[in-house]
């Protein structure tokens, strides 16, 4: 049982201020990088369906406190206890719950402010990037890094990576490169850019309008927004390359394709280089079933994104293929050797066989696919999403 010191601590994971129409949620476990744990994203799914209700409140803002607006899920959390219970089960409730917040977030009718300060990865990215509004500043670090974990980008990447830019989702997803504000805001994953110095101020504007008018909102975002110069070595001006590369079929061809363009990299820069070496460190049966997610996802809306990657991550957890999101997790986040040992080992031990395996219903007595809430009434920048 737990103390209830622990219960106030836990509590206080996700603080709420009340600013008039405005709720401002603040994740709060700065010294985790703001990591959601189980009981945030509860709490935070408890509060966006009451705000989505309540006729008082016209906006949602959600940030973080500290360095990081949110480094992603608590996966080592996920990891331990699964450990320790030797039930999988576990673990997919907490990502039956993560998704069901992302989905509530994908098609909310109200307008959703997200500030992305500092650190913002993994299941950070999945509680903002459905969202409306994402304000990124010159601090700002995003990055998918799930290959380098044995996992594979979720949270409903699938649908916002593969829809950037030609392949920059996959370039994204694949590689697990970070991006900065100015590039975000470039590729789209962002709405605006406004200077960290301004942000307070942009935050009492928003809580002072009157916000019955959503095109309010968007004229005092254009009154602290700027557009950021794209940095001279950013892989998004060399988004055909990017396209030449990403475009393949298979992992085996796009690694062939980079290390072709690679012998210009005097011409094209050191991210090819960069690019190669992510690939070569991360899982090779995450890197061709997070290729074969995002290919899905152009196609799909969000809710059947999430629906997939729910019957993927419930075939990572039970571990009948690769075991790779374990090891990944001993020796990037808990011994943090750095130095996984992937079994397969190589990208052509990993067979269609094997990565379709990932993407079939999982086969376990009483196990149901992912149930999302029926919305009704929704906007149409939800409705196209569906």
């Amino acid at each position: 049982m737990a103390s209830g010191n622990a219960q106030s601590s836990e509590s206080d994971q996700i603080l709420v201020q009340d600013k008039q129409f405005v709720k401002a949620l603040i994740m709060n476990r700065p010294k985790q990088l703001n990591a959601l744990s189980d009981y945030m994203i509860s709490r935070m799914l408890e509060l966006f369906l009451a705000y989505e209700e309540d006729p008082n409140v016209k906006l949602v803002l959600l940030k973080g406190q500290g360095r990081a607006f949110c480094a992603g899920g608590d996966v080592s959390a996920v990891v331990r206890d699964i450990s320790k219970a030797g039930d999988w089960r576990l673990g997919a409730s907490f990502f039956q719950k993560e998704f069901t917040l992302n989905y509530v977030m994908a098609t909310y009718k109200k307008p959703q402010v997200s500030i992305l300060h500092g650190i913002v990865m993994g299941g950070g990215a999945g509680a903002s990037l459905h969202g409306r509004f994402r304000i990124v500043t010159e601090n700002t670090v995003f990055a998918m890094p799930e290959t380098a974990l044995g996992l594979f980008p979720d949270v409903g990447a699938s649908y916002f990576l593969s829809r950037l830019p030609g392949f920059f989702g996959e370039y994204v997803g694949l590689t697990g490169t970070r991006l900065d504000g100015g590039e975000m805001l470039a590729c789209g994953l962002a709405t605006h850019f406004v200077h960290s110095t301004k942000l307070s101020l942009l935050e009492e504007e928003l809580c002072e309008a009157n916000l019955d008018d959503p095109s309010k909102i968007c004229k005092i975002f254009d009154k602290y927004a700027e557009q950021p110069v794209l940095k001279e070595k950013s892989a998004f001006r060399k988004l055909h390359i990017i396209d030449k590369c990403f475009s393949h079929r298979t992992v085996e061809e796009i690694f062939s394709s980079l290390e072709k363009e690679n012998e210009n990299a005097e011409i094209n820069g050191d991210w090819i280089s960069a690019a190669i070496d992510s690939l070569k460190r991360a899982s090779p049966t995450s890197l061709k079933i997070s290729l074969k997610s995002i290919r899905e996802g152009r196609l799909q809306g969000v809710g059947q994104c999430l629906i997939r990657e729910f019957r993927m991550v419930c075939h990572v957890l039970r571990g009948e293929v690769s075991r790779d999101f374990f090891e990944g997790c001993r020796a990037i986040l808990i011994d943090r050797d750095r130095n996984p040992k992937w079994s397969p080992s190589r990208l052509d031990q990993v067979s269609y066989e094997m990565v379709n395996h990932y993407f079939s219903r999982v086969n376990d007595e009483g196990w149901m696919d992912l149930k999302l809430p029926t919305k009704l009434n929704l906007p149409p920048s939800a409705m196209a999403k569906l």
